[in-house]
């Protein structure tokens, strides 16, 4: 059985290695890191829509009771950007979240939220890791309680707050959204924030589907294919939005444009956000230069960090950062907890819109900027093996790449080849999927296409 680690984001299994009695050494390890670092107070507990998730979220709990901690567990499966922010509201000690995110129905997760509200580093979930043990028993007058609590409210409260404050209104009256929760946790939250501002909803599969209807809860195009069509069939509906499995990531449909990069998006995001506030911004090592040139427009700068919302969390509290974002579909703003929110980007993007059309900004950015294209690949490559692919990599790198020179290597994540014509390829193990990802981004399709086969060619023979 493999052992229990964790990745990008937590540790995630299908649920052959996903089990009860390991869920529980988690549930210890973490109520004893805890007490060693003198923690106190309760901790929240969350899970996603999967069919174990609320089962497991109640064996976390009682182990957390039987180490003497008081539990908030969700009432129901909510988004774990809602249980981020009700450790910060609640001063809790910290949370943990059932939840596999966009991973197909037969996986399963779990990550711990310190009491700050971001993602915890490595030297937390390190600490966790020698931590795991069998759970510990009390007696019976030590044990903690549970208590089951509806963390919407706060929260809505919040982005509402926050939103007003950056863009004067969060009046939505007239607005046709069509929102996505891809049976996920985002249904009866994101849908609610978007009524409440007043936009017109029409909704697609918010029912609770633990399957997710047979695939997968990511907001890639090839999911939104209903969405996309209601958006740009000329339906009226302005915008479209859909959230992954536990709503802390976005994807955005326009009606020019279908699915709307996310890249794209966050440069919209960035570049709306300087209208009114000065600030950098921090973006992941696979996250498009279109950022890096609108901050050098306004004089602002840019951080870019490895892979993982918990390296742009660190970097945005460090540098008191505008924004941060990955070409995954996360991201938050100053002001808000340093964590990736879907649902107060689908309130900040429909706002934006209001504002003007998402495709018009996009169209005007690539005007003034240049135009950028990125897309990615997978290669298959069991966890065991990534560390020795990527040391035989570190050896045959390439001094060309698709007939262009390579003029540097990044190596804070991976390998990014930056290229004579100012594209580039980036080469990294998934934190999540037994895969490598192979990332290009270059001016048009065509030179991304060839760049990320010349990826492909570089890394299969390693595999």
């Amino acid at each position: 059985m493999e052992t229990i680690s964790f990745g990008t984001d937590g540790w995630r299994a299908t649920l052959e290695e996903f089990t009860t009695p390991r869920v529980r050494m988690v549930g210890q390890a973490v109520a004893t890191y805890l007490d060693d670092e003198g923690l106190e107070g309760p901790v929240a507990v969350g899970y996603d829509a999967r069919e174990t998730s609320r089962g497991f979220a109640e064996e976390l709990s009682r182990v957390l009771c039987a180490n003497g901690f008081d539990v908030v567990l969700s009432d129901r499966d909510r988004p774990t950007p809602l249980v981020a922010h009700a450790i910060v509201d609640r001063e809790l000690a910290g949370a943990l979240v059932i939840t596999a995110s966009h991973n197909p129905p037969e996986y399963n997760g779990v990550k711990f939220i310190p009491d700050d509200g971001a993602p915890a580093l490595p030297a937390v979930t390190d600490a966790i890791a020698d931590r795991l043990a069998e759970p510990e028993s009390l007696p019976e007058a030590d044990h903690g309680t549970v208590r089951e609590v509806d963390f919407t409210e706060s929260h809505a409260d919040a982005i509402f707050d926050l939103v007003e404050s950056i863009t004067g209104s969060t009046d939505l009256s007239g607005l046709s959204v069509a929102y996505d929760a891809m049976h996920g946790s985002g249904r009866g939250t994101t849908d609610a924030v978007l009524e409440r501002a007043g936009a017109d909803l029409e909704r697609f599969r918010c029912e609770r589907d633990p399957d997710f209807g047979g695939g997968s809860p990511e907001p890639a195009a090839e999911n939104l294919e209903t969405l996309i069509e209601t958006v740009t069939d000329d339906s009226g509906v302005d915008l479209g939005i859909a959230n992954d499995g536990d709503a802390d990531r976005i994807a955005v449909v326009t009606p020019e444009r279908g699915y709307l990069d996310e890249n794209l998006f966050f440069a919209a995001l960035y570049d709306y956000l300087l209208e009114d506030a000065s600030g950098s911004a921090v973006r992941t090592v696979s996250t498009t230069y279109l950022i890096d040139r609108i901050a050098e427009a306004h004089g602002e700068t840019v951080q870019e960090v490895p892979v993982g919302f918990k390296w742009v969390a660190e970097a945005m509290a460090e540098g008191n950062a505008l924004v941060g974002g990955e070409e995954s579909g996360g991201f938050t703003v100053r002001g808000h907890v340093r964590e990736k929110d879907g649902v107060l980007m689908a309130l900040l993007a429909a706002t934006m819109h209001a504002d003007e059309p998402l495709d018009e900004r996009v169209d005007r950015l690539l005007e003034t900027h240049g135009t950028v294209v990125q897309d990615k690949l997978s290669v298959d490559c069991p966890d065991s093996e990534k560390t020795r692919v990527l040391e035989d990599l570190e050896t045959a790198i390439p001094e060309t790449v698709a007939d262009t020179a390579v003029e540097d290597v990044n190596t804070a994540d991976g390998f990014k080849l930056l290229l004579a014509d100012g594209s580039w390829l980036l080469v990294r193990p998934s934190g999540t999927e037994p895969v490598l990802r192979v990332y290009a981004e270059a001016a048009d399709e065509k030179r991304v296409r060839e760049l990320l086969e010349a990826g492909r060619e570089l890394l299969e023979p390693l595999v």
